[in-house]
């Protein structure tokens, strides 16, 4: 178990440090769950009355609130408590699975993969032809790369997960449990005699960029002709369907059970909230935001942000909840 002071947890943060505390600190904590070897977290006036009823011994805390510590208790006063939590939590990480051997000898690796330095590559694992694993790759036990496929630097790709045929994937990413990169589009058309459906290749990939996370039982399907894109930084949550040749710009964000549809354009920086649609050969500028539970059906312009089924301006939309609102009680 990791133990830590006041002032060490401090030194991580470079925080303003009030009053002090005996109790060594063994990790972060819900202020209503939290124990005397407890530090916790206050971002928000709405939460400073659980300080005094709490038994954390310290707490990380947003510099525009006023709080007192307390006895045998201590503050640590920065600009963003969110951030700050991000850092500890980083501290306190438990280490992460490890591997008896660099490559483990049930592994299926076709003679002509080229490994970069300190790869490891676990159980059950099959990497197929001409794949390019660049250096501290980690593939956890039973994940697939097909051919030809390249997977950047210090890419982490955990169980479950497939990477289809000449995908290719930047450095620092991280892929969790059962992602799927690079499967086939969904696309049909009637037949000519009008008794069938004729299912459309996928002949394209999938480019995903730099440090990219993308959540467990997300999917990401190949191009029709040419690329699926992912930018870089961008950060994609669990079961998301990114179709066939969408492009997504730098640091774009999508939340759980989100989806775009076939030639989905997103700019830079373009957040999504969860269970949000956005209909076929649409662009959201860069800055949009869609609110979750929405279905966008036109182009989004930059900076906007649109709510609801169909989703509209948010400010036109709230106008309209009121009305109807106070329709219902007339």
């Amino acid at each position: 178990m990791k133990l830590y002071t006041i002032e060490e947890i401090n030194s991580f943060l470079n925080g303003e440090l009030i009053g002090s505390t005996t109790h060594k600190i063994c990790g972060p904590e819900q202020l209503q769950k939290a124990t005397i070897n407890h530090i916790g977290f206050i971002g928000n006036k709405k939460f400073l009355n659980l300080w005094q009823d709490s038994k954390a011994c310290a707490a990380v805390v947003n510099a525009d609130l006023v709080l007192e510590p307390g006895q045998n208790r201590a503050l640590i006063k920065v600009k963003n408590a969110d951030l700050a939590m991000a850092k500890l939590l980083e501290v306190f990480a438990p280490n992460a699975p490890q591997f008896d051997v660099d490559i483990h000898p049930t592994a299926v690796i076709h003679v002509s993969v080229k490994i970069g330095s300190g790869c490891k590559i676990g159980a059950n694992c099959y990497v197929g032809k001409d794949v390019i694993l660049g250096n501290e790759v980690i593939l956890y036990p039973n994940v697939c790369i097909f051919d030809e496929s390249k997977i950047g630097n210090n890419t982490i790709i955990w169980s479950g997960t497939v990477i289809r045929e000449r995908s290719e994937i930047g450095s620092h990413c991280i892929f969790h449990s059962n992602v799927s990169i690079g499967a086939d589009g969904f696309g049909y058309r009637p037949s000519e005699e009008g008794k069938g459906l004729v299912k459309i290749p996928h002949i394209g990939n999938v480019v995903i960029g730099n440090y990219v996370e993308i959540g467990a039982n997300t999917t990401v399907d190949r191009a029709k002709f040419s690329s699926t894109i992912i930018g870089d930084g961008c950060k994609i949550d669990n079961l998301v369907q990114i179709a066939h040749n969408c492009i997504l710009g730098r640091s774009c964000i999508m939340a759980g059970q989100s989806g775009l549809a076939g030639s989905v354009t997103l700019g830079d920086g373009v957040m999504i909230g969860g269970g949000s649609s956005i209909k076929d050969h649409l662009t959201l500028h860069s800055g949009a935001v869609v609110g979750g539970g929405s279905g966008v059906m036109n182009d989004v312009a930059a900076g906007k942000t649109v709510v609801g089924y169909p989703a509209t301006d948010s400010r036109e939309m709230f106008k309209q909840w009121v009305a109807l609102r106070k329709l219902g009680r007339s």
